[in-house]
């Protein structure tokens, strides 16, 4: 696949990964504003509570959507799941912008919230997974670092266009219509784009891996019920481990620092909500950029290091910057904390979807990316906000300062005994072996 093609195809995957994270993202920035329409108490923090633990739900359906849309991937195709994962999507943002109010329709509310919010953390489980794999696969060799950081580069992409959202509203609407209304708008917003992106992923390129599997399994008469099961990805528990350990630090570090960040200056640090808003838009800009970089930096040095540099420096300054954010209303100072927190993470999000690529065969590739990812963020990365909500409610909201540290520590300790990924990597051995089949048919015709 020439590189022209390459850029094509990382571009339309890309534009809809930013579009599906949107859609994820900006519940969570729109949260301090429709709480109370579905949660109606008298205290904030637990109006944020409510729609934490929702939050946290949707995560629980991301191994599901792992699972079903992963081995789909695996059987069916990389192009055919990421166009399904998005209708999805557009499905969930649909139903949270029309659906009346708790004072309208009763328990109904939160309910008809939960169910778009199951649906939402269906689709991302395995938007993730598909667009890891699909991305890696048809990366050129030797910039696979680089192409597959766009995933996270889409991913942030996506909050900063929530947050970019937010801030416009913000200028145009006062705080009671964006509470009473304007808060249903960003949802619409997310479905009409994520429907403009289902015509979009019908125009990609399946990658070469796939389809050169395809071929050798029909070959042999082997049904796609075989590719893609829990059978087959038993078989590899050493790398599935992994995927655990890579991810468990990781996620928990990186929803700290994006999702709830904004809800910590607001709520702890007294920071007001428009000076919150820039304060995260801006950083998270610079960290968009920084995933490219951090990619690139990944084909010549390996991954492994960075990883390293992520797990050692996570471990040993986050307490300090969260402690520095929580007793700080200069704007300037917080958005240098939050800058230094997130070129740590880097380490981290710009290569954590190739690798854990790297672990797997294209025929499990990815199912063996998507559950034991989509299992470790449901468990830890879904329930931080939650957990750091629930402890400054009890009054001991420095605890959770030490948690994230702890939680990168053992990924610390997992990259410090994994072998480099990039050295024996199963993409490239296979894009070798399909390259030289194509050689061989074109010498033989």
């Amino acid at each position: 696949m020439g590189e022209r093609r390459v850029v094509a195809n990382v571009l339309r995957g890309s534009i809809g990964n930013l579009v599906e994270w949107y859609d994820w993202y900006v519940y969570a920035a729109f949260s301090v504003y429709f709480a109370k329409t579905f949660f109606p108490k008298d205290n904030p923090t637990a109006q944020l509570m409510s729609t934490a633990a929702v939050f946290a739900v949707g995560f629980l359906m991301r191994p599901i959507g792992g699972w079903l849309l992963g081995r789909y991937a695996d059987r069916f195709g990389r192009r055919s799941a990421l166009t399904l994962s998005v209708t999805v999507m557009a499905a969930g943002s649909l139903l949270i912008a029309v659906t009346p109010g708790y004072k309208t329709i009763g328990l109904l509310a939160p309910a008809v919230l939960l169910i778009a919010r199951l649906l939402q953390g269906l689709s991302v489980g395995g938007e993730y997974a598909t667009s890891a794999t699909y991305l890696s696969e048809v990366a050129s060799a030797g910039r696979r670092g680089f192409y597959s950081s766009f995933q996270y580069v889409t991913l942030v992409a996506g909050q900063l266009v929530a947050l970019g959202v937010q801030i416009i509203m913000q200028q145009f609407l006062t705080e009671a219509q964006m509470a009473n209304w304007g808060w249903r708008i960003p949802f619409v917003i997310g479905a009409a784009g994520a429907l403009i992106v289902m015509w979009l992923r019908r125009h990609m390129d399946e990658s070469e891996q796939f389809q050169a599997e395809s071929q050798q399994a029909d070959a042999a008469s082997e049904t796609p019920a075989k590719r893609g099961s829990l059978r087959l990805l038993l078989q590899y528990p050493r790398e599935c481990l992994l995927v655990v350990g890579l991810t468990l630090g990781g996620t928990v570090a990186f929803y700290t620092y994006t999702t709830y960040m904004q809800k910590f200056m607001i709520n702890t640090a007294h920071i007001p909500k428009g000076t919150a808003a820039w304060i995260n838009f801006i950083a998270l800009l610079v960290f968009v950029v920084l995933q490219p970089l951090a990619g690139a930096l990944s084909d010549r040095i390996g991954r492994r290091k960075l990883l390293l540099f992520f797990g050692i420096c996570g471990t040993l300054f986050t307490v300090p910057i969260m402690f520095a954010i929580q007793h700080t209303q200069n704007a300037v100072k917080a958005w240098g904390l939050m800058m230094v927190a997130l070129i740590i993470i880097s380490g981290y999000t710009s290569i954590n979807a190739i690798v854990k690529a790297e672990l797997f065969p294209t025929r499990i590739r990815a199912l063996g990316v998507g559950l034991p990812y989509a299992l470790t963020v449901a468990i830890f990365g879904g329930t931080a906000e939650y957990i750091a909500l629930w402890l400054k409610d009890a009054g001991h909201e420095s605890v959770f300062f030490f948690y994230v540290a702890g939680c990168v520590l053992v990924s610390l300790l997992t990259y410090a005994f994994m072998r480099e990924t990039s050295a024996g990597s199963a993409i490239d051995a296979e894009a070798t072996e399909a390259e030289a089949g194509r050689a061989l048919t074109n010498s033989g015709s």
